[in-house]
């Protein structure tokens, strides 16, 4: 189902991010840190690796530059 190597650079990708989330703390209140906080660590991996596709087609589709989220301290 889908590219192969593209869904193995999305979860590596995933995996890093949480990986260092867990290390060095996620913002407080961001999506990231409730996930983890409550899921197990590898069904977080897949869901961000998921919200990074979305992200991704979306910005291909519509042609648009990518803009990071403000975010509150």
């Amino acid at each position: 189902m889908g590219e192969r190597t593209l869904r193995r650079l999305l979860i590596i990708g995933a995996s890093t991010v949480v990986m260092h989330a867990v290390r060095k703390g996620a913002p407080k209140g961001s999506w990231l840190a409730r996930m983890i906080a409550c899921k197990p660590r590898m069904l977080v991996v897949v869901a961000l690796a998921n919200k990074m596709a979305r992200i991704v087609w979306a910005l291909m589709a519509t042609g648009e530059i990518y803009k990071a989220p403000a975010v509150m301290q």
